[in-house]
Parts: C-alpha cells; structure tokens; sequence
C-alpha cells in the first residue's frame, strides 16, 4: 500500500509541478519577446536633450510629399542565418542598424555616430573601409539586391562583438548611368530606323519589284519547267505581286496586303532556290537579262532625245494660233494705223538700242516686256525688231495693240534686206544648196549625223545670222545690244552702254566654267585650220545678251571675216551648223569679258542653276531645248518668264495659251 501511495503521490507532483515550471518558462520568453519588439517599435525615435532624431542615414524628406518608409531591423545569431527582410521597396533603400551590444550602447549613442557620419562623410560616398566590406558581402551573396529603380542594397556584418550594420548605398556609376546609356541606345535605334524609313520610302517596292525579276528568272531555267506544280505556284505569285504592285511608286501607295504577298512570293522563291541545281545556268540568264537591259536603256535614251529635239521644233497649237489671229486682224486697220510712234528716234546713237531677231510673238513681248519693266528712263530705249515673212505683220499687230509705255518700237521684215542675198552672203549660198538639203531632209543616209541638235530648223533660218550684219541693219548707230528671245530681262540694262570695251568688239559673258564650254567642243581640232588658229582650250562666251560696238565693228572689217571662215567651212569640215561655232572664231581675241551676273545661262536645260545667281543675275537665258513657252520647260524656272505674260488677253484667251 505504502508502494502504491508513493508512486500515486509522484505522479501527483508531476502532473501539477511540471506545467508550473513550464509555464513559467513560457511566461519569461514572452516577456523577453515582447520586450524586444517594443525595442524595435521605438528604436527609430529616441529623444536626446528634448530633441527627437530619427535614424535616417539620407536627409529627411517632408512627411507631406513622402510617405515615411517602414523601418526593417533584423536580429542577428550566432547560430542561426540572417532572417529575410520584408517591407515595401523605395526609390532610396534604406537599411537601419541596430545592436544587442548593451556596453556599446552606454558608452555612445548609435543614432549620433550614424547622424554624424552623415554629415561628414555620407554625402560624397561611403568609407573605403565599408566600401571593401560590402564587395566582400557581395563577394559572399554572389549578387547585389536592387530595388526597382535598380539601386543596390548591401549589408555589411561586423564580428561576434558588434552587431550588424545595414547601411544605404546608391550604386551611382552603375545603375544611375546605365539605364540612361540604355535609352541613349534606344533612341539612337528608333532615330536611324526613322531616318532609314524617311530615306526609302519605296524599300517594300523595291522588294516586291526584285522579287519579280527573281521570279521570272526561275520561271525561264530547265529545273523549273520541269516541275509543272512549282511553276504553277511561281505564276500565280507573280500575279499577285503584280496586282499589288500595280503603278506604286512609294510604299505608302501599296494596298494592306502587300506584306502577306511579298512573304508568299518570298516562301516561293526560297522553294525555288531548292529546286534548282544547276548555278552557271542562272549566271548565264542573269548576264544575258544585264545586256538586254543595257540595250534597251540605249534605245530609251535615243528614243527620248529624239522626242525631245521633236518637241523643241514643234510649235504649239496656240503659238500657231496667235499669229494667225493678228495677221487677220492687222489687214483689217488702214493704212494710218499700222504704223508705229516716234519713229524718230530709231536712228538717235544717243538713245539705247536693242536688237531682237525673232519669229515667236509672244516670246518677244516677253523680252520687250521685261526689259521696260526694269527700265529707269523707258523713253529712251527703241527696239529694232526683225522677223520674217510670215509672222511681220502679226508681230506689227501686237505690238500696235500692246505698246511698250513710253519706248519706241520698229518692226522690219527681213526680205526688205535686199543687200542680204547669196551673192553677198555665203551662208545663204550654203543653206540653198543641194548637199544641205540632203543633210536636213534624207537623215536616213548612212553619212548623215547622228546628233540630232544640229538639224535643228533653226540653223535654215536666216534670222539666226543677222547677228553677223549689224552693222549693215544699224548703220547710223554706234552702239547696240542684242537680244535673244528666249531671254528675260531682271534689271535695268543702261549700264551696258557706258562700259569700256578697251578696244573690243563684241561684250559678252564667258562660260568656261563648264569643260564643254571651251573651244575643243565647237570646232574641229583636227583640221589644221582651226588647230594651228585657235586655243582648244580657251574659253567659250555665249550668245543672247551681246553689246557690240559697231564703230569698232566696222574698224576691223569683222563681217568679212565672218565671210571667210564661212567660205572655208563649205563642206562643214571646221565645225558643224549654228552661229556659236563661227562667232567663236570671228570674234577671237575680239571680245570683252563681261561680269557674269549680266548673264546667266542654263535655265532651258540645267535643273541645278544656282538659285542665287537666278535672283540676282540681269538676265536669264533659256538657252537648251527646255524653253518655257513649251510644255517640256522646266516647271522650277517658268514662274521668271510667265509673269511677263498677260494671259487674260483676249488674243491668248482665243487661242488657249494659258499658264
């Protein structure tokens, strides 16, 4: 009994002492939590001499536009690893430290050395000394943490005696600066993607076109005739491609299902590449597709200057129109009112006289126009106009019904020259003859030149060389200044009278800024005539606005010159037809250079005149066969000419010449 009571007694002691010291136990580690959370609710604010500072390593930012970041402390063991952070990320990572260390904590505040340090030492980086510990952690960690704007979060851990320190870094030279390079880059990209997309704007043409070729190719070697499916399939892409492409010129322009075409042809044309097996045999299709391109260019270009020495000959409708329209008109006035004013001035040496060669009515008002437009005293400017036949009286009648203000104007039909015949003139001789009837009308003959500009109908035309006879159409005149009609009058001209020719004959600009402008390019070197004369290489001056004085002219006996080269060239051996060639030679080392802002050239066959010089030049030449009275002129350079054309007039409203 006594045994049994024993053992009832000890199991009594077990069952009520044991949960006593167990929860007693429970109750001291509860407090001790519990005191250590309290610690770590209140260690980011402690007071010091009244003053509350909290343990922030960076500057504190206003609580009104920041919301405060939650504190992260983590306790460190010995024994145990470091527990994991939890808490909401910011824009500047902040690591709080804390210690366990209660004899480190006596002697010195923590809150102090990290306030102090920061402002000493925080603000132009962390010390060497934290620095070498943190690549070490990292060394350790393999990696550095980063928050979302990519700055790195490094704990650094002290020895046994001190605790952990968790201190802010801002990675400045790597995750500052790279994001920026990165979009530096990215942009970079996009620019040269943009400007790749604005310099071909026709790349998706190009594809599709080049896709064609290399389709037709396939579709012409052995391999592919062979294959009756895959020539099926190559077929019906080049349909669609051809669909797609239709009359594009730009990419803008393809329907929106270019893409999916040009990526089925692409599929094709790779099953095609499979197919063949024979490389030499398509070398040998492409060299032979390569010539007959070349070929076919050259027709083109023949074809093309054919086309455009056609429609320089051809005169519009509505030119042939006008002159008939005021040749009807003319016949109906009488005899008092076909004639012109003050036509005593025409042989005054003191006024300023032009000389116009010319059949195109309306090209002739416009250098008439022009120039009185510009004129600073336009009463003392008279026009010799010449034309021929068939166009004297409407060109009377224009300028009967368009007087040019204050000017004088004569109109002289050239078959009242009865001095100019054949007898007196070899050039009339030589454009009656047989041989340059044969040369005009029977270009079929294999002896006859190829270069179409020099059959031109012009070159028949005696009005193109009355230039050479000034003298004997002006006699009682000193001075004149002739003019082209395919020119446009910018200034006034007045100027050109007083210059000083130093003895010279002919004022002209001259065009050796150009190689095809010097003398090799005119006349024939060969021929020891002109070799053993001339210079090949001096420099060209050009026809369309000339000052010529007559006194010197007449001096030097300059027509009979012109004479004598003319007899020499009979057989058109020293230079072909045209009036530059012989002028070149009549008035070698007879003329004066003239600034070439008088005179500019090109407009009627170069697209790239300086603009400047157009702007500021006295006149401007429509020399080439661009002339801006034809629809083939040069859309850029015809605003210079039509703004000296009435096209509200009722004659060219009649004739439907317009703009």
């Amino acid at each position: 009994m006594m045994l049994v009571r024993n053992v009832v007694v000890l199991m009594l002691l077990v069952t009520v002492v044991a949960p006593i010291i167990l929860y007693t136990d429970r109750i001291g580690t509860f407090k001790s939590a519990s005191s250590r959370n309290e610690f770590i609710e209140e260690v980011t604010s402690f007071t010091f001499s009244g003053d509350a500072g909290r343990l922030n390593v960076l500057p504190q930012e206003s609580s009104a536009t920041l919301k405060e970041p939650i504190g992260l402390v983590y306790t460190d063991n010995t024994t145990k690893d470091s527990q994991k952070l939890e808490g909401v990320e910011h824009k500047s990572a902040r690591v709080l430290s804390a210690t366990t260390d209660d004899s480190q904590a006596q002697k010195e505040n923590p809150i102090r050395q990290v306030t102090d340090g920061n402002n000493q030492g925080v603000q132009s980086g962390i010390s060497e000394k934290s620095t070498v510990a943190g690549e070490n952690e990292v060394g350790r960690k393999g990696k550095i943490p980063k928050d979302e704007d990519g700055k790195a979060k490094v704990s650094k851990r002290s020895s046994s005696k001190n605790v952990a320190q968790n201190v802010e870094v801002k990675a400045e030279d790597q995750s500052s600066k790279t994001p920026v390079i990165a979009g530096k880059q990215e942009t970079a990209k996009s620019g040269e993607g943009q400007n790749e997309q604005m310099a071909m704007p026709d790349a998706r043409v190009r594809q599709l076109k080049d896709q064609l070729i290399r389709a037709k190719v396939y579709l012409s070697l052995p391999a592919t005739k062979n294959n009756p499916h895959f020539t099926r399939e190559l077929r019906q892409r080049i349909k669609e491609v051809q669909r797609v492409l239709g009359a594009a010129a730009k990419d803008s322009d393809l329907p929106r299902n270019s893409y999916d075409r040009l990526k089925a042809m692409e599929q094709s044309l790779a099953k095609g590449k499979q197919i063949q097996d024979d490389c030499s045999a398509i070398v040998r299709k492409l060299r032979a597709m390569l010539h007959s391109t070349e070929e076919q260019l050259r027709v083109h270009k023949k074809q093309t200057l054919f086309l455009t020495q056609l429609t320089a000959k051809t005169l519009p409708k509505g030119l042939h129109c006008l002159p008939l329209r005021l040749t009807s008109e003319y016949y109906t006035l009488n005899s008092t009112q076909q004639h012109f004013p003050n036509q005593e001035k025409l042989e005054d040496p003191r006024l300023f006289h032009y000389a116009l060669f010319s059949d195109n009515v309306l090209a002739a008002a416009v250098v008439v126009n022009s120039t009185i437009t510009h004129a600073k005293q336009p009463s003392k400017h008279v026009f010799h106009i010449v034309t021929d036949r068939l166009n004297y009286a409407a060109m009377r009648m224009w300028f009967l019904v368009n007087p040019p203000g204050k000017a004088t104007i004569q109109v002289q039909n050239i078959e009242e020259f009865t001095w100019l015949n054949s007898s007196y003139s070899p050039v009339l001789k030589q454009l009656g003859s047989q041989s340059m009837i044969d040369y005009y009308f029977r270009t079929h003959r294999a002896n006859s030149d190829s270069n179409l500009k020099y059959r031109n109908p012009k070159y028949l035309s005696i009005l193109n060389h009355l230039r050479f006879y000034l003298p004997e159409i002006f006699p009682k005149l000193d001075k004149v200044l002739f003019l082209d009609d395919d020119i446009v009058v910018q200034k006034d001209l007045t100027g050109l009278w007083s210059l000083d020719l130093k003895g010279k004959v002919n004022g002209a600009v001259e065009t050796c800024g150009e190689s095809f402008h010097r003398f090799d390019r005119y006349l024939n070197f060969s021929n020891p005539l002109i070799s053993k004369n001339f210079d090949p290489r001096a420099c060209g001056w050009a026809y369309g606005m000339n000052v010529f004085d007559l006194k010197e002219w007449k001096k030097q006996n300059i027509t009979e010159v012109y004479h004598n080269w003319q007899k020499l060239n009979h057989d058109r051996q020293l230079w072909k037809l045209g009036t530059l060639p012989p002028g070149l030679i009549t008035f070698w080392n007879r003329t004066h250079p003239l600034d070439r802002l008088w005179h500019v050239l090109g407009l009627g066959y170069n697209p790239n005149v300086n603009q400047r010089d157009i702007e500021r030049a006295a006149v401007i030449h429509y020399n080439g066969n661009l002339k801006p009275w034809l629809e083939i002129g040069m859309p850029k350079y015809r605003n210079y000419w039509v703004k000296y054309v009435d096209y509200d007039h009722v004659y060219l409203r009649e004739c439907n010449i317009n703009p």
